[in-house]
């Protein structure tokens, strides 16, 4: 039995159910097949995948499940200040970090070529690849890109956090929008104000984006369970993405530390920061998070913030410590029931069935 909305018939899925795409090497193969083979649409979260490497990674998800999937990148790979710094903003950036590398016994880094990889050699290389469906955040593709995406019958899907965004998207010809509001773990991925003034709540921007745009609307944010999912319909969207809860399963790529702390009291307390990539993001309140913030607005732009932070987060996920991680979770995380992404998909599925027979 499907559940078929105007969102899942363009994605060509039976279940209104999306898996967002998680970044920083959280996203798994296993994890978005699985989702894709029951019904939804599995997401590979690209961002930090090189562009040599993801004609590879499409051909793994491809062998992997017959249904779509969805590849996700940056649209935008730097903020100011974080394309080239200078060798002497490098040294200055360095002391936030040095204690952190001296505990973990890490040697002092040294100026890389770069960063991050560049949007426009990865999105060639995506196109090349052409997966079914291509999702982006923090901006949209320019017009030729899209061109090419419909040339190739490639479906879009782009993410926005204001109703300005999701007009903006909807005039760029983008297939699909998703509406993620504030309770989303995982970063902002605000483009047109800066992320702290963008912090509408999931169902104020599913309502009033299904509104204002004609392409149909996706919801984000605070949505672990068909509850979430069926609210989420009822409000005008035409499918539900859910972060958090797959993040839990043991498919994903999250650590043992991390899986566990979600469920636990620890996600009571969720909070947004600046001091895992430079970019305002979701998560567990942590040792990290409250001795970065002692340095106010002086932490780097992203990505350089990211790259430090690399470094000490592989290590400390080496030590299986949790204290020194970015520790991802949304706010609806205490309602978090299930391990596995099999079981996750069952109750969702068994839900909106329930819901269709009603």
């Amino acid at each position: 039995m499907t559940f078929t909305t105007d969102a899942a018939a363009r994605l060509g899925i039976r279940h209104p159910i999306i898996q967002g795409p998680f970044g920083g090497g959280l996203s798994t193969v296993e994890l978005a097949a699985k989702v894709s083979t029951a019904g939804g649409l599995g997401s590979f979260g690209a961002h930090v995948t090189a562009p040599e490497d993801l004609a590879d990674l499409t051909r793994r998800l491809s062998d992997a499940t017959d249904a779509p999937f969805a590849l996700n990148l940056w649209v935008s790979d730097h903020d100011p200040g974080g394309e080239h710094p200078s060798a002497a903003q490098f040294e200055r950036y360095y002391p936030i970090f040095a204690p952190y590398y001296e505990e973990l016994g890490l040697p002092a880094p040294v100026l890389p070529e770069r960063f991050h990889h560049r949007f426009e050699h990865q999105v060639e290389a995506l196109l090349e690849a052409r997966p079914p469906v291509f999702s982006f955040v923090f901006g949209i593709p320019g017009k030729k890109i899209l061109e090419e995406c419909r040339r190739l019958g490639i479906v879009t899907v782009g993410a926005a956090t204001t109703l300005a965004e999701a007009e903006a998207l909807n005039a760029a010809g983008v297939d699909l929008i998703v509406a993620t509001g504030l309770e989303a773990g995982g970063h902002r991925v605000s483009f047109l104000a800066p992320a702290e003034e963008s912090l509408t709540g999931t169902f104020s921007l599913v309502q009033i984006a299904a509104a204002h745009v004609r392409a149909p609307v996706i919801a984000a944010g605070g949505i672990v369970d068909g509850r979430g999912v069926r609210a989420a319909l009822a409000l005008g969207a035409g499918a539900a993405q859910i972060g958090t809860a797959f993040l839990a399963c043991t498919e994903s790529g999250t650590s043992e530390a991390h899986r566990d702390l979600l469920f636990t009291d620890a996600v009571r307390e969720t909070t947004l920061t600046r001091s895992y990539t430079g970019r305002l993001a979701r998560g567990i309140r942590n040792r990290w998070i409250q001795e970065m913030e002692a340095h106010g607005n002086k932490l780097p732009p992203f990505p350089v913030q990211s790259w430090f932070f690399g470094a000490i987060k592989a290590a400390a996920l080496e030590e299986g410590r949790d204290d020194l991680l970015s520790l991802y979770a949304g706010q609806s995380a205490p309602n978090l029931k299930h391990r596995s992404a099999t079981a996750l998909m069952d109750e969702l599925i068994a839900d909106l069935e329930t819901t269709r027979a009603a």
